[in-house]
């Protein structure tokens, strides 16, 4: 399966009055919540709409694409390496909302096409 995460748009800085650095962090948990694999981006510096268009391919038969979610979590790194989550958005089959999962089942029709949708994050 392979995962590419775009852009974001609108994050910003609670903390302090400046855009912030962010970076996407991608998880793919088993039926049972279990990390089987996770990836993240390169932070993107100051910036409230970042562009990632980073891919991430992730080991997964077909016949398991019912039984895994994907976590999708935006991250702003602060300064001493400490780090507060913008948001997150899941995947698969535990799936944070409708839109989610109508994305992971055209995914799953799809045949091997490309299958791009906005998502709003979560708030931590």
């Amino acid at each position: 399966m392979s995962v590419e995460l775009i852009k974001g748009s609108h994050f910003r800085n609670l903390a302090i009055n400046r855009p912030p650095d962010t970076y996407g962090r991608l998880t793919l948990l088993n039926s049972v919540g279990q990390e089987i694999s996770r990836c993240k981006t390169s932070v993107r510096r100051g910036q409230p709409n970042p562009v990632y268009k980073e891919t991430f391919v992730f080991q997964v038969a077909l016949f398991q694409l019912s039984d895994v979610t994907l976590l999708v979590s935006v991250y702003n790194r602060r300064s001493m390496k400490r780090k507060e989550m913008v948001g997150w958005v899941a995947l698969g089959q535990n799936s944070s909302g409708e839109e989610e999962q109508l994305h992971w089942q055209d995914m799953k029709d799809s045949r091997g096409q490309q299958v791009c949708r906005w998502h709003v994050l979560l708030e931590a």
